[in-house]
């Protein structure tokens, strides 16, 4: 039998307090994050980590002092795997910005002697910024292991596929009729933000988070379901695609509708969720007289989701079209296509 290696990438997290500055200075000193030469990119994220590190301390600390990531992710590998169980695979957490990172991984997937890789980002909706990111990394590592002669398959997005919006749903629905008690709701799909430059040099995370929310509205199938999409999380000066969750959380304060926020981009809780969505709009939407504020869990574990997830490795979405980012990128004949073939 076939023996295959799943690698779930995520962003990763500190593990204690101390680890919060490096994790930082991993994070900005990614090309795919600050897009500045070696060793201004260096330079860079020294001192935005040495800036930012005693925030994001009482932001870790507020989580318990370290980030929730990694045990999340692993209850996600596990929950796939056991899925998967009785057909030789075995599932592999490998993250981008800490450990275990993809040196180490990379050699664990050595050990295990596969016939063949698959690498399964849980980045939903693909950006240059995260599974870009994570499968450059993973391709450097995988070369020095010694992995670059086992055949290797990319699923790189699977933000329209019918599992992940039915996921959603399942956590939409409840809290929606729940909200729906104090008034009429108005749901922010929140996704994690991008510099817009990102978008205008072809990256595909904007169009995709709109096709995944277009997809969920359309199952769930609710007369006169008032909802937007919105963006957190930015960093720096630069113009970032909108509008900001900030904008429209002040925005439903003004109409004195309540709100459903669902991270859209999200299948761990993490800081962006667990405190910027859960304390600091919270918050917001407190002083600007939003009349009831309730979240959406991230799809974590949600039965769904990891189907979703199986169905992928198992080779049953191979019909699906490539999105047009992978037709450029990932043509049908390379190495490392778009979707796991069956």
């Amino acid at each position: 039998m076939t023996k295959t290696a799943v690698v779930l990438f995520n962003l990763g997290g500190p593990d204690d307090l101390k680890s919060v500055k490096p994790f930082l200075f991993n994070l900005f000193n990614d090309k795919a994050i600050i897009r500045a030469p070696q060793p201004f990119r260096w330079i860079i994220a020294s001192i935005i980590s040495t800036l930012r590190a005693k925030k994001a301390r009482a932001i870790y600390q507020h989580m318990g002092g370290k980030s929730p990531i990694l045990d999340q992710t692993v209850a996600q590998a596990n929950a796939l795997e056991k899925i998967l169980s009785g057909k030789e695979f075995k599932v592999f957490v490998c993250m981008r910005y800490w450990h275990p990172m993809s040196d180490i991984v990379a050699m664990k997937v050595k050990s295990y002697l596969p016939d063949r890789i698959i690498l399964l980002p849980l980045y939903p909706q693909y950006s240059t910024s995260t599974t870009a990111s994570s499968v450059a990394d993973w391709d450097k590592a995988a070369k020095k292991a010694g992995l670059h002669t086992i055949p290797t398959k990319l699923i790189c997005c699977y933000h329209d596929d019918y599992g992940f919006a039915a996921a959603h749903v399942q956590l939409i629905k409840d809290i929606y009729w729940r909200a729906a008690e104090n008034g009429k709701p108005r749901v922010l799909f929140s996704a994690h933000g991008l510099p817009e430059k990102f978008i205008k040099a072809g990256d595909p995370y904007q169009q995709q988070v709109e096709e995944s929310v277009s997809r969920i509205v359309q199952i769930l199938s609710i007369d006169g379901f008032e909802h937007c999409i919105c963006y957190q999380s930015k960093v720096g000066p630069m113009k970032w695609i909108g509008p900001s969750t900030e904008e429209e959380i002040i925005q439903a304060g003004k109409d004195g509708v309540p709100l459903v926020v669902v991270p859209i981009s999200f299948v761990s809780e993490h800081s962006e969720t667990l405190v910027e969505l859960d304390v600091e709009y919270r918050h917001l939407a407190t002083e600007h007289g939003v009349p009831s504020y309730w979240r959406v869990p991230a799809l974590a574990c949600e039965p769904y989701f990891i189907q979703t997830l199986a169905d992928l490795c198992l080779g049953k979405t191979a019909g699906k079209k490539q999105c047009n980012y992978c037709k450029k990128y990932f043509p049908e004949d390379a190495e490392i296509p778009c979707k796991m073939a069956a």
